[in-house]
Order: C-alpha cells, then structure tokens, then sequence
C-alpha cells in the first residue's frame, strides 16, 4: 500500500508537470524495487501504448489496484482532472495506512508479550517443573500448597489429557477459520467482533473512519453515489457493515435518503448520522464526510491508546505466572536449607 501511494502521488506530480502518460509509467516502473509492482507498471503502459485507457489497462491487476482506485482513476479520466484526482486514492491509502499502523502499534506489542509468556510457562511445566518434581520425590519431604498445585498442572500437561485439550483447541480453531469463510459464519463472528467490550469500540471507529473516507474520496473524485456506496461496503471488512451499506444503497437506488437506513443499523453513532444528514441537506456530502474521517481517526488513535492501557495488566498477570511458577519450585528448597540449618 505504501508502495502504491507513493506511485499515486509522483503520478499526479508528473502529469501535472506536463509529462506525457507514456514517459510518466516508463520513468516510476525504471524505479520500483518491488519487481512484481515493476511488471504491473510495465504491462500498464503496454496497454495504454495499445489504446487502452489508464483505468481500464490497470483492471487486470487486482491485487495492485484496487476497484475503488480505478474508479477513481476513471472518473479523472471521464473529467479531464486525472492529475488532481490521483491526488485522493494517495492521500486516502496514505490515512489507511495510518490507521493500520495505529491498529498495529496497539495490539502487536501485548500481544507478542502474552504470546511469549504463555510460551515459557508451557516450556516450564513440560520440562523444567518434572526435573523439581523428581527431586522432590527423592527427598521425601512435604512441599507447599504453591507447589502441589504448579506439579500436578505439570503431570496434566504432560499426560494425554493435556494432548488432546491442545488437539481440540487446534480442531476448535480450524473449525472456527472455516466457518469464517461462509457468508452466515463472517456475519455471526464479524458481529460478535463489534460487541466485545474494548476491541469492538475500536473496530467500531475504525469501521466509520474507513466507511466516511473511502465514499467522501469516491463522492469528491465524482463517482456516482450507488457506485460509490457498493464499492464502500465490498471495501468495509466487516461483514456487518457491508450489510448495512449494501441497505443504504438499496435505499439510495429507490429514492431515500441515506440517513435513514444508517440509523437503522445501530452500527453508526448518532453524531455520524446527523452530520450525514446536514450533508445531505446542503449539499455538501463530501465536505461532512471528509470532516467525520478525519474525527474519527483521532478517535481511532484514542481508542487504541486505551486498549494498550487497557491490556498492560493482562502482561503484568501473565508475567506474574512465571514468576510464580519459579518462586514455587524453589520453596521447598528453602524449608530444605533451613533444616539442614539447624
């Protein structure tokens, strides 16, 4: 993504400067590393040598350019304001950017930290606890409640019933993934997803800040508002909110408004909807939209804060099991010492 705004934006520098077409793809795909953007550039100006306009020479590649950029790319080709429209899907994939590096940030270190906590204590009681529980068992003296307990979870790991709890909770999991790519499992978890206490909060603004963006960007660079709102919801992640787009469009197509079916969804705040609405009534929907993205990525940055703050006990409890773990081997070697004191 970060490869493809960069294009975008010395696109649109070049063009503007006067560039033919032709020179501006031949000069950004001599400089690309990534060898297979490289090629896409390189077979997209074969096209457009061809006759093929920009939009339509960029379809076959997907995965590189998506069906919201060469909308937008089409529509500055339809108005003669190619260079001043590239200037949009770069700033847009550039905020996109920003909020995954926002999402990243707040999930990527808790996470990495819990992981590998949970690692150790798996490590420590599949191997290092059975060595303890072994010379315990030659000493023949009483241990701690602490110790009993952290033993006996080790025997539980290491039998067979500690096998096939992780053989399930793999099977549990695939099952899940699989359901996922149904339409009815997507919306199920996807709605599950946007109910969770702290997680469904930020995906929740995360979802508004992408909805308001991507249909202000598709408005302003002039693509109709039904192309617009399909493309939005096929471009949501969300299964729930591509559901509620989709009625939205199918409002729009029979002659209403797009505030009413937003409501209906409960998905939307109510701040989201009225500000819609004021668009709506002066006619200044793209203007609103770009007013509400911009809100709620700060939001999204607020949100994400909180959700670090929120999880850094879930670090400090997991990183108290290993030193629990540790502290409970060694208190019977305490008492040990201590009789061998007196």
């Amino acid at each position: 993504m970060k490869e493809i705004a960069i294009f975008t934006r010395q696109l649109s520098v070049m063009i503007d400067s006067g560039l033919p077409l032709m020179q501006c793809l031949q000069i950004l795909s001599d400089q690309q590393e990534n060898k297979n953007f490289q090629r896409s550039i390189h077979v997209v100006r074969a096209s457009v040598e061809g006759g093929a306009t920009l939009s339509a020479a960029m379809e076959p590649f997907p995965k590189v350019f998506d069906q919201l950029y060469i909308n937008m790319v089409a529509a500055g080709e339809a108005g003669g304001i190619l260079d001043r429209i590239l200037q949009r899907p770069s700033t847009y994939i550039e905020k996109n950017l920003k909020l995954r590096r926002q999402v990243k940030a707040a999930l990527i270190y808790p996470v990495s930290v819990v992981v590998i906590a949970a690692g150790v204590i798996i490590l420590l009681l599949w191997k290092v606890v059975p060595i303890f529980a072994t010379l315990f068992a030659s000493l023949d003296t009483s241990l701690p409640l602490p110790t009993r307990i952290v033993i006996d979870t080790s025997h539980f790991i290491g039998s067979i019933w500690g096998l096939l709890i992780l053989v399930g909770a793999l099977l549990a999991a695939g099952t899940v993934a699989a359901w996922y790519r149904t339409p009815p499992g997507r919306l199920a978890i996807d709605s599950l997803l946007l109910r969770l206490p702290l997680i469904g909060v930020l995906l929740r603004k995360i979802a508004v800040a992408r909805f308001t963006s991507t249909l202000g960007t598709l408005i302003t660079s002039g693509v109709p508002i039904l192309e617009g709102l399909d493309i939005t919801g096929r471009t949501s992640g969300n299964a729930v909110i591509e559901r509620s787009i989709q009625s939205v469009r199918r409002a729009v197509e029979a002659g209403g408004s797009l505030v009413t079916p937003l409501r209906k969804s409960s998905v939307f705040p109510s701040m989201v909807t009225q500000m819609i609405e004021v668009g709506e009534q002066t006619g200044a929907m793209d203007t609103m939209l770009q007013k509400i993205s911009d809100f709620y990525e700060d939001e999204v940055d607020m949100a994400a804060k909180n959700l670090m703050a929120a999880l850094e006990p879930i670090m400090i409890v997991f990183l108290g099991v290993v030193g629990g773990i540790v502290i409970s081997m060694y208190l019977p070697l305490f008492s040990l010492i201590a009789k061998l004191s007196q």
